[in-house]
């Protein structure tokens, strides 16, 4: 089954991208492939026309949209930008999707939850977005569900990798320059190593494929739950690194975009429907150091 891929910069992108090239895709997912990643050059998802043309001219079993609008403080200064993007094309693509009878997986975020309280979101909890950047994603989704199409909406949080710009890589810099860190100790949520999200988009490819996917909206992320400055101390140690890290509230950090408090969410209904479970963000965490290490010493 050959899988149409948006975004193909981006870190999750990039995952599937070296998940197909290792040998992986045939490996794991044998009726799966080839897959096809489409970077903005090919596909800008500021022209949605183009990009629902896109998927009605391809010969694509099924699409996964792995690009988004991701500044989530520029997203405050260029909303209606950040809609075209995280909405408007989305929509477009997923009727292009439901036209040729094909699933449509799309990533979306926890930015979509105002982030009060102290418990995991279920996906059927009521939205109410803080920001810019969680009205586009949310605008999405809702524009996704009323395609009439076969989707699975897959709402995630804090990804990171060993490529693009993530908040690992950003502690990695930082505690190399510094020996003391100020970091907010009161958001709390599930990192998500964006190779855990890329084979989690495969293995709901591969469930509509055989017949045995639900349409829907679905919540993944890493886990154990934990906060912003934790996760800098438990990349700090793994990394050898040994800055002073100092909790801070959020207030104590202002941005142009509010971040929600609580980004904690119920995965329960993705492993009861297609058998995914919450990868450990901690072994998720070393496979990206050791990636970074090999990399750094890989000769030119």
């Amino acid at each position: 089954m050959s899988i149409l891929v948006f975004g193909k910069t981006g870190q999750v992108a990039t995952e599937l991208l070296q998940f197909d090239a290792c040998g992986d895709l045939a490996k794991h997912f044998p009726g799966l492939g080839p897959m096809t990643l489409l970077g903005r050059d090919q596909a800008d998802l500021t022209d949605p026309e183009k990009c629902a043309q896109i998927i009605a001219d391809s010969d694509a079993k099924a699409v996964i949209n792995a690009a988004a609008y991701t500044g989530v403080d520029k997203a405050e200064d260029y909303e209606a930008t950040a809609h075209m993007v995280n909405a408007t094309a989305p929509g477009a693509m997923a009727k292009a999707c439901a036209a040729k009878g094909i699933p449509f997986i799309h990533i979306s975020t926890d930015y979509v939850f105002d982030g009060s309280g102290d418990t995991p979101r279920s996906p059927d909890a009521p939205t109410n977005p803080i920001n810019a950047y969680g009205r586009t994603k949310r605008a999405g989704e809702e524009a996704v569900q009323e395609a009439g199409g076969q989707y699975a909406i897959l709402r995630t949080s804090w990804v990171f990798s060993a490529h693009g710009n993530n908040f690992v890589k950003t502690m990695l810099r930082l505690g190399a320059e510094r020996d003391r860190l100020t970091i907010v100790a009161d958001q709390v949520g599930g990192p998500t190593p964006a190779y855990s999200i890329a084979v989690a988009c495969l293995s709901i490819a591969d469930s509509f494929q055989q017949g045995r996917g639900t349409t829907g909206t679905y919540h993944f992320s890493g886990t154990p739950d934990t906060s912003w400055s934790d996760f800098a101390r438990e990349i700090f140690r793994r990394a050898g690194l040994s800055p002073e890290v100092v909790d801070i509230s959020t207030p104590d950090f202002p941005t142009p975009a509010e971040r929600p408090l609580n980004s904690r969410l119920d995965c329960s209904s993705l492993e009861q429907a297609f058998g995914v479970q919450r990868p450990d963000w901690q072994n998720g965490l070393q496979f990206v150091l050791d990636q970074l290490e090999d990399a750094a010493n890989r000769p030119d």
